[in-house]
């Protein structure tokens, strides 16, 4: 997926990180307390289960200050390239922690079916799981834009989590109304679904961030705007490789191009770093390289 962001100062990009923190931190805990509350007088195998998720979310916020705080800090000599490689780190530990969450979601879960399951009050689970769902939706919205702006990955997996915080509370809900409507054990059962749903978002969010740290390729329909965007250059006749790679959240490109084998040294350079500037005007690409070459070379 290609971000689209305007290239803001500083200053500008670390208030809107820390807008996200605010938001994420104090949506998460206060969803945390409010659904152990309920979780612990209802008895519901769905809201624990819910709960536990939202438990997770409070740990990889406090992870995500960490990580974002890192991202936010100017290049040095240490990072002559800035600090932004450091946000899939915090991914990865963001991962861990929604893993445990669905191991806790599934054992609790299992724990109230083989007991055989109880009928949960309408009343205040019913609340707190569609407060919860608005809650998530509206964050989902605001931490989305706010990704988008600053080509965050870390921004991006929470966004993502808080979609699917709004999917596993829809079906913790269901699980309620139908431990009262059809049958005890449906509430066990759409804790099973809510964890199921949890692991699920873990293997996404590691895999992905794992891609990043690991120097995954960019996407075939990205390679192909960055080919099309070079040849776009006057005087590039083709490009005839690339290679490209994820160094952290941001693309390392590797041009071959060729050109006219008459053209100057001087003529040559200026096409090649007209070919870097275009390359580097992507959000994603943190660097281009470009290696020109006469149209008649062979290597």
């Amino acid at each position: 997926m290609r971000w689209v962001r305007d290239y803001k100062p500083q200053a500008e990009q670390n208030k809107l990180y820390r807008t996200a923190i605010i938001i994420t931190l104090g949506g998460n805990l206060l969803l945390a307390v409010g659904k152990g509350l309920v979780a612990a007088v209802s008895g519901s195998a769905a809201i624990y289960a819910d709960a536990a998720n939202s438990i997770s979310d409070v740990v990889y916020s406090l992870l995500m200050v960490l990580g974002l705080w890192m991202a936010m800090q100017p290049p040095d000599l240490s990072h002559p390239q800035g600090h932004s490689r450091f946000e899939p780190v915090v991914g990865l530990l963001v991962t861990m922690s929604m893993a445990f969450a669905g191991y806790e979601a599934a054992h609790n879960a299992y724990l109230r079916y083989a007991a055989g399951g109880e009928t949960i009050a309408l009343d205040l689970p019913t609340a707190v799981l569609l407060l919860s769902a608005a809650m998530k939706a509206g964050m989902f919205v605001v931490i989305r834009r706010i990704a988008k702006q600053l080509s965050s990955p870390t921004l991006n997996t929470t966004a993502k989590d808080n979609l699917s915080d709004v999917l596993t509370s829809s079906a913790a809900f269901i699980g309620v109304l139908g431990s009262n409507f059809i049958h005890p054990l449906a509430d066990p059962i759409a804790g099973f679904v809510v964890a199921l749903w949890i692991f699920r978002q873990a293997f996404l969010a590691g895999k992905e961030n794992l891609g990043f740290l690991t120097g995954k390729s960019a996407d075939t329909e990205d390679v192909k705007a960055f080919i099309a965007a070079a040849e776009e250059i006057p005087g590039v006749l083709r490009v005839h490789h690339i290679m490209t790679d994820y160094v952290g959240p941001r693309l390392m490109l590797d041009l071959h191009i060729n050109v006219e084998g008459s053209k100057t040294l001087i003529e040559s350079h200026e096409i090649s770093d007209k070919v870097i500037k275009r390359l580097e005007e992507f959000p994603e690409v943190d660097r281009a390289y470009v290696h020109v070459e006469p149209d008649d070379w062979v290597d």
